[in-house]
């Protein structure tokens, strides 16, 4: 079994599984979107799981490169549909109100960060990758990623902060298809 696991990327999914939920719903939202991304991932890395090679990476890596390009593919098809209602359930013992503000609230700002920004905050707190590891991906060398980083934090801790933010969340219409 030691030497199908040396050659299989996808010999322990669930970890993998929950990192590629992990990243698709901090960049997409948690719910039907974030789960299509992680089935269309998982489908792809089944079917190309014969070209992964060990030497250019950890198996996270390479299904978190694959979920970054369905990523954007569902962004994009995401920016042509009407928004409608999300649903937030209270985490960690807030009130349901104080979670969906406080989402609705880092929703609005993170929209207010370059997509670079988003992407490389999605891969650090959504995906749980370290520099080194966003580095590998990205094809960056780790103190551009943590530089990067850093900076990206101070930006949406400032849009957090402004007093002129404007964090107003639009509502989305049900049934509009984006998620």
């Amino acid at each position: 079994m030691n030497g199908l696991f040396a050659r299989d990327p996808l010999a322990n999914p669930d970890a993998l599984i929950r990192r590629v939920y992990a990243y698709a719903a901090y960049r997409l939202g948690d719910g039907p979107d974030a789960e299509d991304v992680t089935s269309e991932v998982l489908e792809r890395a089944l079917r190309y799981r014969e070209s992964y090679d060990r030497s250019k990476g950890e198996p996270a890596a390479w299904l978190l490169g694959i979920a970054r390009r369905c990523t954007s593919a569902a962004l994009m098809a995401r920016a042509a549909d009407q928004p409608r209602a999300e649903i937030v359930q209270a985490t960690d013992g807030r009130s349901v109100e104080e979670d969906s503000v406080r989402r609705l609230t880092l929703a609005a700002a993170m929209a207010k960060l370059s997509d670079r920004d988003q992407e490389l905050l999605a891969l650090r707190f959504g995906a749980d990758l370290t520099a080194t590891q966003i580095a590998g991906i990205l094809e960056a060398k780790t103190n551009a990623v943590e530089v990067a980083l850093h900076r990206a934090l101070d930006r949406l801790r400032s849009i957090l902060e402004s007093e002129d933010a404007d964090v107003v969340v639009t509502p989305r219409v049900a049934g509009s298809g984006a998620r």
